[in-house]
């Protein structure tokens, strides 16, 4: 048995992890992994398929799939005891068996696959020998953390140092500047006893009595100027030495120089004495109903549609326990593609009958306190091909003159308002921005990332179209692919809506918002 490659992947071909264990060209595993959802139909009972080349071995997890491909000699027994391996190997490492959920946890996967299977060969290990495996210590891991921790410690180390001879010249300089006032102000009282004399001759004596009284006031301005002077040069340098530390310049200094790599830095901004810090936002209403839908869509660059998926979701959050005791009736739109599923706590015959959702006990109460996402209460979920669902359609025609590519898109959203949209074109590297010469909207270039991304902050009937142009140098056009889009809409494609709120004790029902949003999700034109 030979296994060419282990890998999971979405409903369209999509690769999450992908582990190969022969020598083979990136192209050519693309090519296999694309080629699977062609190849299996619905309503089969079969978990392998066959092609000239290669065999998949397959099994669904939830809304992806694990897949072994293998060349076709190997034994299909030794590939389905294989795939079960993994596929209970997948959940010990994955929280949550999506997209999400496998992206966070991809290397830690890929170190399970390894140990199972070796050059292409399965090991005979077990889920438990597997996990002990991957959680072994390293000597090379523990003395590299060693070796990086007493680095920090003697950067730290030479931080306080430098800080601490900081301070002490400040110090030494605010002693200085002292001990320059003091000796100033001793001259200044000699010179105060020297004229005393005068003084009292001038009182009788009118010929002097202009140069002692010039000497006098002179010595009066001057002294007071002094014991003005005193306190404020006194409480100067605490003032300095508070607000001016040299550990601080030094650490704003290496944070300045890490933002000019490009890094991100996230700095905690403490808020002073006067400001008190915002509350979290909290829901005020007694009950709050949410309706939310998840859109994964995949268009082609040529025109069509490859993927449209949409999840969605009515949770319920309450508040107070007492409020719990309630029905939600709600009314569902004519959409006939949307396919409903309630909770299995829900009592279906009411739901099916009069659109009611309860649970089945009507004597236990909702749950309360359930934090910001709530309580499900009902999902549903519509597949289809059809182009004229899309919301936002999105048109790319690069075309190469010389040394240059210009680069023209257009977006079109005919029916849906569209709130925060982000068309995010990916580009090869680039000494030099983008030159936009024209856009409805506005633009900002990554050049770490090398993407382009275009925001319109609102989509309604006064922009259903608009278009960006903008020109580089000469690339592949495909370079320009996969085009990613991000947007919300308080629109829904159910068109569910939320009735009445009905007591189950009698009484006025309690007071309740009803939210509705639609976010892409994975949004794409490949």
């Amino acid at each position: 048995m030979v296994v060419l490659a282990a890998s999971i992947i979405s409903k369209s071909g999509k690769a999450l992890v992908s582990r190969q264990f022969v020598d083979m060209s990136r192209i050519r595993i693309e090519g296999y992994l694309a080629a699977f959802p062609k190849l299996v139909g619905t309503g089969k009972q079969h978990t392998y398929v066959e092609t000239e080349n290669v065999r998949y071995v397959y099994q669904p997890i939830e809304t992806l799939y694990l897949l072994l491909v293998t060349n076709k000699q190997s034994n299909i027994l030794e590939d389905l005891e294989t795939l079960r391996l993994l596929s209970k190997l997948v959940p010990e490492y994955s929280y949550s068996l999506d997209e999400e959920g496998i992206g966070k946890t991809a290397f830690e996967i890929l170190f399970a696959f390894d140990e199972v299977i070796s050059l292409g060969h399965k090991e005979n290990v077990t889920v438990a020998q597997v996990k002990q495996y991957c959680e072994m210590e390293s000597h090379e891991e523990k003395l590299h953390k060693l070796v990086l921790q007493s680095k920090i410690n003697e950067t730290k180390d030479i931080m306080k140092k430098k800080a601490s001879e900081i301070d002490k010249s400040k110090i030494e300089k605010n002693r200085g500047d002292k001990g320059g006032i003091m000796s100033f102000q001793s001259s200044i009282g000699r010179i105060d006893s020297g004229f005393g004399s005068d003084t009292n001759i001038s009182s009788s004596n009118g010929g002097f009595g202009g140069g002692s009284s010039f000497g006098l006031s002179t010595e009066g301005d001057y002294s007071s100027k002094q014991k003005g002077r005193l306190p404020s040069s006194a409480t100067a340098p605490s003032k300095d030495f508070g607000m001016k530390l040299g550990k601080t310049q030094r650490t704003n200094q290496f944070l300045e120089s890490l933002k000019a790599e490009g890094e991100v830095i996230v700095e905690d901004v403490r808020p002073s004495a006067g400001q008190s810090k915002a509350p979290a936002s909290l829901p005020s209403d007694p009950v709050t109903l949410s309706i939310e839908e998840k859109l994964n869509v995949t268009l082609k660059r040529d025109g069509g549609i490859e993927n449209f998926d949409l999840q969605g979701m009515l949770s319920l959050q309450i508040l107070n326990q007492e409020d719990g005791f309630i029905q939600v009736q709600i009314e569902t739109g004519d959409n006939p593609g949307v396919i409903f599923k309630t909770h299995p706590n829900i009592n279906k015959d009411l739901y099916n009958g009069e659109s009611i959702l309860g649970l089945k006990d009507p004597n236990r109460p909702f749950p309360s306190g359930q934090g910001n996402e709530g309580v499900s209460l009902l999902r549903w979920r519509m597949q289809s091909v059809d182009e004229s669902l899309v919301p936002l359609s999105i048109s790319c025609w690069p075309s190469v003159s010389g040394n240059d590519t210009y680069v023209n898109l257009e977006y079109e959203a005919p029916s849906f308002d569209l709130q925060n949209v982000v068309i995010s074109i990916p580009l090869p590297a680039l000494r030099e921005a983008p030159k936009v010469q024209q856009i409805d909207g506005d633009w900002r270039y990554d050049a770490r990332k090398s993407i382009l991304e275009w925001s319109i902050l609102l989509i309604d009937n006064s922009n259903r179209s608009g278009s960006m142009e903008f020109v580089i140098p000469a690339i592949d056009t495909s370079d320009l692919f996969p085009i990613s889009v991000r947007f919300t809409s308080t629109r829904t494609f159910s068109n569910l809506q939320v009735v009445n709120v009905l007591p189950l004790k009698g009484g006025n029902p309690p007071r309740y918002a009803q939210r509705m949003l639609l976010a892409a999700e994975n949004y794409q034109v490949v």
